[in-house]
């Protein structure tokens, strides 16, 4: 009892609670502080919604495509192996949309397009985040997010830099969306401004084929011949039975295999030609290149022959000056 006053006497008599307070009290437990918890949740998920940071099931018929592409194709191992991922287990990481600039209601895709793509296969919403972003925003968070995420190739980073530079972006905007220099970035452009569209296309997104070996394609097809060459090798049955991976390394062994047979076709144009007199005593071959000319002469009469024409140079070049004077003069 002493005990008890004695605490009593340390904290003092409890002050009886008014009806507020009492009102406050129950508010905080059972089914009400659970309303209450669910109603916070809900403002700080608006606000974050807000800043971008929240994470919302979006219907997949509402999102469009990025105006800007960076895959040539997207039906390979990597996107069936994502989407049986996503079947079995859920869609682990959101995709990044914004709203879209110019139709009310409706969004479009920053990065996460297979995401949404595998969602829309499945029947799913497709979890996002909403952030509102201006275009080049747009371009250097796709940009930077799928060379970081997506595995690009060469040739799709390229076509990805070229698509910016047509659009108006400036180089800056281009570099930092890719994560390159200026080197990389001319040598992108220059890679896919010079090989045919249709070629590109055909050829796809070849992922196993860098930077090199594209520019070896550029100098290949650089010719017009080439080009048109390049554009009929490509429709062709035995380049379409190739898989994907040997495409590429069709096309370019075809190209320098003509180019080849091509440099021999010329050299058969200026094959040595010859000549000998009715005695046969002597007899002359000769090669004209177009910059050089050679003689040589052979046989019995060969070396008196020779040292004849040498000592009579001047008169034969003053011979061949009147000679073409008169033919260009007509007279």
């Amino acid at each position: 009892m002493a005990r008890k006053n004695l605490l009593a006497s340390v904290t003092g008599p409890e002050a009886p609670k008014t009806d507020s307070e009492a009102r406050h009290e129950y508010a905080r437990r059972g089914a009400s502080r659970s309303m209450m918890i669910s109603i916070d949740e809900m403002a700080e998920n608006a606000k974050k919604l807000i800043a971008g940071e929240a994470i919302i099931d979006l219907d997949v018929d509402v999102i469009d495509q990025s105006f800007v592409t960076d895959r040539i194709d997207d039906d390979d191992e990597g996107y069936l192996l994502l989407r049986e991922a996503i079947r079995e287990h859920g869609q682990s990481t959101p995709i990044l949309a914004r709203p879209h600039p110019r139709i009310p209601g409706r969004y479009m895709i920053v990065f996460g397009h297979r995401r949404a793509r595998v969602a829309k296969e499945l029947g799913i919403p497709v979890r996002a985040v909403i952030k509102n972003l201006e275009d080049i925003a747009h371009i250097i968070a796709q940009g930077q997010e799928n060379t970081a995420r997506a595995n690009l190739s060469f040739i799709e980073k390229a076509l990805f830099a070229k698509k910016l530079f047509d659009m108006g972006q400036s180089k800056d905007t281009i570099k930092s969306a890719l994560t390159i220099d200026d080197t990389l970035t001319s040598r992108m452009l220059s890679v896919a401004e010079t090989v045919p569209p249709a070629v590109i296309e055909a050829i796809g997104a070849a992922r196993t084929v860098g930077r090199d070996r594209w520019e070896e394609l550029k100098k290949e097809v650089k010719r017009p011949a080439s080009a048109d060459f390049a554009l009929e090798i490509v429709s062709s049955e035995e380049f379409q039975a190739k898989d994907a991976a040997e495409r590429f390394n069709y096309l370019l062994a075809q190209l320098k295999a003509a180019r080849k047979t091509s440099r021999r076709g010329a050299r058969k144009e200026i094959e040595p030609a010859s000549w000998a007199p009715e005695d046969k005593m002597v007899a002359a071959s000769f090669r004209n290149t177009g910059n050089s000319f050679s003689l040589s002469l052979k046989s019995k009469n060969a070396s008196e022959f020779g040292r004849f024409i040498s000592s009579n140079l001047d008169s034969l070049y003053r011979a061949f000056k009147e000679a073409k004077l008169s033919n260009e003069t007509g007279d």
